[in-house]
């Protein structure tokens, strides 16, 4: 059974950074893609970075290109989401997902092609 567990965020200011984790268990060491979203309050969920775990292809939403990094640290079964330079903006909770199949590489960054899911993880960004 895929378990994620989230952990890193919290309460930074405008231009600060935080480093968020998820923890996998359960993942088989197959080429799964694995993804970090987002979910402001009265806002719908929007992905915001992908990798898959064996050919490391990544994809960003263009909102956090050239501040954000997506990265695994696969001794530790974890994926890492790096956030700097942070705005108001990126203000929301964060959940980390994984699946086995996603449909098309332009749809890695939609939260219907995922079944794995986190409980989420608070980021607050203050100016």
């Amino acid at each position: 059974q895929v378990q994620l567990v989230e952990s890193g965020g919290g309460s930074v200011q405008d231009g600060g950074s935080l480093r968020l984790s998820c923890a996998a268990s359960g993942l088989s060491p197959i080429n799964y893609c694995m993804a970090w979203f987002r979910q402001a309050p009265g806002k719908e969920r929007e992905g915001v970075a992908s990798i898959y775990t064996v050919n490391r292809n990544t994809h960003y939403a263009d909102s956090v290109k050239g501040r954000f990094t997506i990265s695994q640290d696969n001794g530790k079964n974890t994926l890492i989401l790096q956030m700097n330079s942070l705005k108001p903006e990126d203000t929301g909770m964060y959940y980390c997902a994984a699946d086995l199949f996603i449909s098309s590489r332009s749809r890695v960054l939609d939260p219907t092609q995922y079944t794995f899911w986190g409980q989420g993880t608070q980021v607050t960004v203050s100016s």
